[in-house]
């Protein structure tokens, strides 16, 4: 907590549910801390807390970057086994959430979806991403939105020019991000090669959208504009760096980068990366908005998340002055923004008090 700088920590437990859950509240400088709920099964509390920790942290670069007015933090529920989703478990979870009286508010994460958020919601009002808090949009999604807003930055970098029109996007992962942005990549006249390990999927979207496919373990290798990650965190390392035939590294992965050195490496082979977190962070700023006073404004959500376009635009031009690689720069702009709201809430204006006066006469 020292190390990074963490406000707090809690760890609960409920007996009669067998809850067993941390909350990891990083920084709070631009507003109250958000961050989904992740289920799984931990080897040991202590691996719980790390990754608490690690999200958390996460989080509030997210949201810096994004301009979102919400510090970072995240909550953790440990489990024996995946099945363990009751409705009791995540309703005393709701409890827990409750008693940071809204300087934590949770939405989803791997093993916790909807209907686990509206488990929650029942004890506490501090939930993000419930359907029933937006407008209904037909066929949006805004983190591939926000993903197509990032590829459009890039592309005025490296190609002189934002359009995307005949660009050959090799997309990794056909999921909630990836088949939506195969969607949207045909509406700008892109030319999507797609893979997932799920066959059925890549089969549906292929019927579909009339798009080319490869094996999963080909994606790497394909000659394309664009390499657009959608799934698993990781996969950009040291085998994969080397199979890469690409210009731009985009898409809506978290923890796309194995390491850091990894990022240091695409940028000696002149290959230009988004950063993870401000590319796909266009869920993040959907939800946030449900939290607005008068409720979800979609046009104003949807106006947040196209500025994605000029975050990763001012990421770039940060990296090309400073002489450091795109996710070093990333951190950069995020720290800048948490540094200058920070100093703005330092001010007080200092009351001044009538001084009384006795005469001794």
């Amino acid at each position: 907590m020292v190390k990074h700088d963490y406000e707090e920590v809690r760890l609960f437990r409920e007996k009669s549910t067998g809850l067993k859950a941390v909350i990891a509240i990083h920084d709070t400088t631009l507003g109250p801390a958000g961050g989904g709920t992740r289920r799984w099964v931990f080897k040991s509390e202590d691996e719980a807390i790390e990754d608490a920790l690690r999200l958390a942290r996460a989080m509030t670069y997210k949201y810096a970057a994004a301009g979102i007015s919400c510090g970072g933090g995240k909550g953790v529920i440990m489990v024996n086994s995946m099945s363990e989703k009751s409705e009791e478990l995540y309703r005393a979870y709701g409890r827990f959430v409750d008693s940071f009286h809204g300087r934590f508010y949770t939405g989803s994460d791997v093993g916790t979806d909807v209907q686990e958020l509206r488990y929650i919601a029942m004890k506490t009002e501090y939930v993000l991403g419930l359907p029933e808090t937006k407008k209904h949009v037909e066929c949006y999604q805004p983190t591939s939105w926000g993903v197509v807003r990032g590829m459009k930055a890039c592309c005025w970098e490296v190609f002189g020019g934002e359009s995307l029109e005949g660009r050959i996007v090799a997309v990794q992962g056909l999921g909630k991000v990836g088949t939506p942005l195969v969607k949207y990549l045909k509406d700008e006249g892109a030319k999507p090669i797609v893979t997932d390990i799920y066959s059925e999927r890549v089969r549906v979207v292929v019927n579909q959208f009339k798009v080319q496919h490869v094996d999963p373990d080909e994606i790497y290798n394909v000659e394309c504009d664009i390499f657009s990650p959608n799934a698993l965190g990781g996969v950009i390392n040291d085998d994969t760096i080397a199979r890469l035939r690409c210009r731009i590294v985009a898409g809506g992965a978290n923890n796309q980068l194995q390491e850091d050195r990894h990022g240091d490496m695409l940028h000696r082979k002149g290959i230009l990366y988004a950063p993870d977190y401000v590319i796909n962070a266009g869920t993040a700023i959907d939800d946030i908005d449900t939290t607005k006073k008068g409720g979800y404004n979609h046009e104003r959500s949807r106006g947040e998340v196209d500025r994605i376009y000029d975050r990763i635009r001012s990421i770039i031009e940060i990296s090309k002055r400073e002489s450091m690689p795109t996710y070093e720069a990333a951190d950069r702009f995020a720290e800048e923004r948490i540094r200058k709201i920070g100093a703005i809430k330092d001010l007080r204006v200092r009351e001044v008090k009538p001084q009384i006066y006795s005469s001794l006469e």
